[in-house]
């Protein structure tokens, strides 16, 4: 029995909650979920974002599922102080078209540290944000993505950074990429600045097996990368570290579209395959992966992004019957 913390949230992310959940259940594997809160709801609610005991809850459980929040002004983003609480270092971001074999890469993103480090302050004529990037961080975050490459037969790691004009805190991420390269003499390295890596993404992705990144850098290409596939809701998410994960969709709680029941739930369901592999459940998570495949080549259902009309759970009770 896993014991798995679901946090839906709010926007969509209820709604691509339940069908994931579902599909999962249908599954041999048994699992204890158990529900808590998170985002612009539970603030109203609570008059917090994330409670203590949605923390607690995550710190306790074999994995979280995440769906998706709003952003709240007033309040640190609930997700990335999950991240920090839990010391998830790593968010694996896997690319992958199901109809061009040219786009089939994975951005590692450092999770912890960067402009996403919550060190801001208003001056009052001014306000400040400090990037902060360290030795240990950026080592830690490159050894992953060489070993990740190794793992799934890679042959390339691509760095993105801009050591150019920001020599010290982007030269310690390039300097430690290169350090630890020189411990995989069988994988290639290179690196490029953030802005031709952007352009190199659109003209030519094939040249990418591994991408590995900084916070900010890592968040905005992941993006890119759901543009190349025509849609954020085949892209979906892992945050890792040394104890725990939660998995997550890149999309956002998208609340121009939520309550009508046609957010695609894929990037969804594809997390929690991703969560299937950290709990060791890797014959699950193919055979759902196989499902979806199916299901995009065949275009019978398609949710609105993929240009179709069938709803959220039109596509959960597709997989459903695959399954």
């Amino acid at each position: 029995m896993f014991k798995i913390t679901t946090i839906p949230g709010d926007g969509i992310g209820q709604e691509v909650m339940k069908p994931t959940l579902e599909i999962l259940e249908t599954l041999n594997a048994k699992f204890d979920f158990i529900p808590q809160e998170a985002g612009k709801e539970c603030y109203k609610k609570n008059g917090t974002n994330l409670p203590i005991e949605t923390i607690n809850s995550c710190k306790e459980s074999d994995s979280t599922l995440f769906g998706a929040v709003t952003s709240i002004p007033e309040q640190k983003s609930a997700i990335v102080t999950l991240r920090r609480e839990l010391d998830l270092y790593i968010n694996q971001r896997p690319i992958k078209s199901y109809n061009n074999l040219d786009i089939n890469f994975t951005i590692i993103r450092e999770n912890s540290e960067g402009l996403y480090s919550h060190l801001e302050e208003d001056n009052g004529d001014e306000a400040i944000a400090i990037r902060k990037i360290t030795y240990k961080g950026s080592e830690r975050i490159c050894k992953y993505a060489f070993d990740y490459a190794t793992k799934i037969k890679k042959e390339k790691v691509t760095a993105a950074h801009k050591a150019n004009v920001l020599p010290l805190t982007d030269g310690v991420f390039k300097s430690s990429f290169y350090k630890v390269a020189e411990s995989y003499p069988n994988i290639k390295a290179n690196d490029y600045y953030i802005d031709a890596m952007a352009m190199y993404l659109i003209t030519n992705p094939a040249q990418f097996d591994v991408i590995v990144t900084t916070n900010l850098f890592g968040d905005i290409l992941s993006d890119q990368g759901g543009g190349l596939l025509g849609s954020l809701g085949l892209i979906p998410s892992a945050n890792i570290g040394e104890d725990n994960g939660l998995f997550e969709p890149v999309h956002g709680s998208a609340p121009d579209i939520a309550g009508q029941n046609k957010a695609n739930p894929i990037a969804m369901v594809l997390s929690g395959c991703l969560m299937l592999e950290f709990l060791g459940l890797e014959d699950d998570a193919k055979k759902i992966q196989n499902v979806i495949e199916d299901i995009i080549h065949e275009e019978k259902i398609k949710t609105p992004d993929l240009g179709g009309n069938n709803n959220t759970q039109d596509m959960c009770d597709e997989i459903i019957r695959k399954l």
